[in-house]
């Protein structure tokens, strides 16, 4: 018989909290002492349009130790948890790679939820789905459709 397969434990920091707490500074220090890569978990840090408004980290932050998932979708574009855990975890992985800690940083707590609890596997409903609810709601209204 053989012996049972064993997997190296792959570790992460999470650096979570409430606004203006001092995330991003904490982040970028742990990034520093443990040669880590900082994630974003901000659902809003995501938009690259919206730089000032989030207090993302400026550009000798993001310069002095690896930034990913900063910046990375148009404002028009509509994100989603789905999608953030899913190149959060990419992220992680090349991180890991890398021989890098990652570094989760943000105060979207649902988006840190999903990545430690998961997620339940929802099928898209599709442009139909999206245009019958659409006209629904313009039809009767929002306060009835909801």
């Amino acid at each position: 018989m053989n012996a049972p397969k064993t997997t190296e434990a792959k570790t992460a920091i999470i650096v979570a909290g409430p606004t203006c707490s001092g995330k991003s500074a904490l982040a970028l220090d742990l990034a520093r002492t443990f040669g880590g890569t900082v994630i974003n978990a901000d659902s809003m840090q995501v938009y690259r349009d919206l730089h000032i408004l989030t207090a993302r980290p400026d550009a000798a932050d993001e310069a002095a130790v690896p930034h990913r998932l900063y910046g990375v979708l148009d404002a028009a574009v509509p994100g989603s948890v789905a999608w953030w855990r899913s190149e959060a975890l990419r992220e992680m992985d090349e991180a890991w790679a890398e021989e890098r800690m990652p570094i989760l940083c943000g105060g979207t707590g649902m988006y840190l939820r999903a990545l430690t609890d998961g997620l339940v596997e929802v099928p898209d409903p599709g442009d139909v789905a999206r245009t019958e609810a659409r006209g629904l709601a313009e039809e009767i209204g929002p306060e009835a459709l909801y």
